[in-house]
């Protein structure tokens, strides 16, 4: 998979979410009809950020993830959220799995993951 579209509320405030915390900052953003907005990561992973004034409501199981380089990374981006004030709703600390769930500010879960296989 190399895109995922979502509805945000507020455009903008999402933009800078998903710049500031999930490497959305590769490439300059490009604007596309309905005020569609789509950052790219450094991956080649483009993300639609589509305006709603729409109630928006998640299956407590949905959240998308992005993958982090070592177990450290994760334990300072999780130190990094908390500082910033981003709620922060589970998280894992194992040997072999190393993960921060985190909340954007529409009410989507993001993790930030890191398990020895994936490289």
């Amino acid at each position: 998979m190399k895109h995922l579209a979502l509805a945000v509320s507020d455009r903008e405030r999402s933009r800078r979410f998903y710049e500031t915390y999930a490497g959305f900052d590769a490439e300059p953003a490009r604007e596309y009809d309905g005020g569609v907005l789509m950052l790219y990561n450094s991956d080649g992973f483009s993300l639609a950020l589509g305006p709603t004034e729409e109630p928006i409501t998640f299956p407590s199981f949905l959240h998308f993830g992005i993958h982090l380089p070592s177990a450290k990374a994760v334990q300072e981006f999780r130190s990094r959220l908390r500082a910033d004030g981003v709620p922060v709703l589970e998280e894992w600390d194992e040997p072999e799995y190393v993960s921060v769930k985190f909340q954007d500010p529409d009410g989507y879960v993001v993790e930030a993951a890191w398990e020895p296989h994936l490289r």
